[in-house]
């Protein structure tokens, strides 16, 4: 099934939540090298949308398994993001057909087709399975769709994070994750891309529930929470009505059958 508005999404999210999978990676910063170079792939983490079970792949993990010194990370860096991604491309080749839910990995730049083309320069060959465009969600346009472009200041990321809840405290922008890249602190780095796929759960839940807090001044959003506190308030009332009903019934045949 093609996903391609907000309340497709609603729909099949709620019905089957366990074809879904939260997607985010980090990367080394775009002018950190030669700007010909694609940048390096830093971490990845895939999060189950329904159990929350989280799978990672990450710089600071795959260097203490080959090996490899902190210091010494930046010599070695083809052997590293080569262990990240085959790893990586290894987990999703069970998952065909499932939907991957991200924040803006739309091009080659950033995104599916930048993760593809560091595979293929890697290792000199196609990736082995694919993500379908098809089964590509972004959390920005669903965002979009539904409150409005002004849901949130830019960046549209952080803005939204501070007025739900404030800053998670692992979240690093994109010019800290440069400066974390650049001084080697790849754990922060694999800190924050597991920050933001559990952020990503949260929106996601908060949207579908019309809880989320935005910045938007769109009725629809108004009618939408006053709908669902009336239907709320309302079925407490009928399930009210209806136990007690229930409990009057039950007084009622105890009576007559001891009579």
């Amino acid at each position: 099934m093609n996903i391609n508005n907000y309340s497709k999404f609603k729909n099949e999210i709620e019905k089957t939540p366990e074809n879904f999978y939260i997607i985010h990676y980090s990367c080394e910063g775009l002018n950190d090298r030669n700007k010909e170079l694609s940048p390096r792939i830093t971490s990845i983490a895939i999060m189950h949308y329904q159990t929350g079970q989280t799978t990672s792949f990450s710089t600071h993990m795959e260097a203490e398994i080959l090996c490899i010194p902190r210091d010494k990370v930046s010599d070695q860096f083809d052997a590293v993001e080569k262990a990240i991604l085959k790893k990586f491309y290894r987990f999703i080749q069970d998952l065909q057909g499932k939907y991957w839910i991200h924040w803006n990995m739309k091009n080659a730049t950033y995104g599916f087709q930048h993760i593809e083309h560091r595979y293929s320069v890697l290792f000199q060959q196609e990736i082995p399975t694919k993500i379908d465009i098809e089964n590509r969600i972004n959390i920005h346009d669903l965002l979009t769709e539904k409150y409005g472009g002004d849901y949130a200041n830019e960046p549209y990321m952080v803005n939204l994070m501070d007025i739900n809840n404030g800053k998670r405290r692992d979240f690093l922008t994109g010019k800290e994750e440069v400066e974390a890249f650049q001084k080697k602190d790849f754990l922060a780095m694999h800190n924050s891309t597991l920050c933001k796929v559990k952020f990503f759960q949260y929106v996601i839940k908060q949207m579908l529930a019309n809880k989320l807090i935005v910045t938007s001044k769109l009725w629809s959003i108004w009618l939408d929470k006053l709908f669902e506190s009336r239907c709320n308030k309302l079925i407490a009332l009928i399930s009210g009505f209806l136990a007690i009903f229930g409990f009057s019934c039950t007084i009622i045949t105890y009576l007559i059958t001891i009579t």
